[in-house]
């Protein structure tokens, strides 16, 4: 009888730490809401006060058709990070690893193609505040989808080291939450600097 009250408190006691990881990761996420709520807030009072935008002489609004692909990523890899969830919660691990190497891939193409539209924009941070703005909110975003890459990565080497399964997987759960905000982000920041 004493192993098994053991047992079920050992249970308890996984699933509140599991509980308190997570909530750790949401409160870490709302302060990166309130980063970026900052950083668009400045972007609209400079937009705002701007005669016009961008400033004329300091350089063009950026094509669509690479953030546009790069949106279509981002999307689609938040897609594929909730199917590696849900392969962890089924215990299927050659599908987790599946999903999550189809989720770093489509990250990196994301990085790769926003290093490249920043080299061939026709403007810099030298371009005002149209470019200082555009690109310390790209560049942001940029540095929190390489962040999110190397959670995924660490994610994926603990996935085939065995240590995420059905029973235990808060650390994948919670750097799916961190990937979908990184996405949402993504998603404002298109509407904001390439279509309004």
């Amino acid at each position: 009888m004493t192993t098994h009250a053991a047992i079920g408190a050992h249970e308890e006691d996984a699933a509140a730490a599991s509980s308190n990881m997570l909530l750790a990761v949401k409160l870490a996420i709302l302060s990166e809401v309130m980063l970026f709520g900052a950083l668009f807030a400045a972007y609209f009072v400079i937009r705002g006060e701007s005669p016009g935008w961008p400033p004329q002489g300091h350089g063009e609004r950026p094509e669509l058709i690479l953030p546009g692909f790069n949106t279509v990523l981002l999307v689609t890899s938040s897609i594929t990070m909730q199917m590696a969830v849900r392969a962890a919660r089924a215990g299927n691990r050659s599908r987790i690893l599946r999903w999550l190497a189809v989720t770093l891939l489509l990250g990196g193409i994301f990085i790769v193609i926003q290093a490249y539209e920043f080299s061939t924009n026709g403007f810099g941070l030298d371009a005002g505040t149209f470019g200082s703005t555009f690109y310390i909110l790209t560049g942001f975003h940029g540095a929190h989808v390489l962040a999110g890459a190397i959670l995924i990565a660490i994610v994926a080497n603990r996935t085939r080291l065995g240590l995420v399964s059905a029973v235990h997987h808060t650390a994948l759960e919670g750097t799916s939450y961190y990937w979908h905000f990184v996405d949402v982000v993504w998603i404002f920041l298109f509407s904001t600097l390439y279509v309004l």
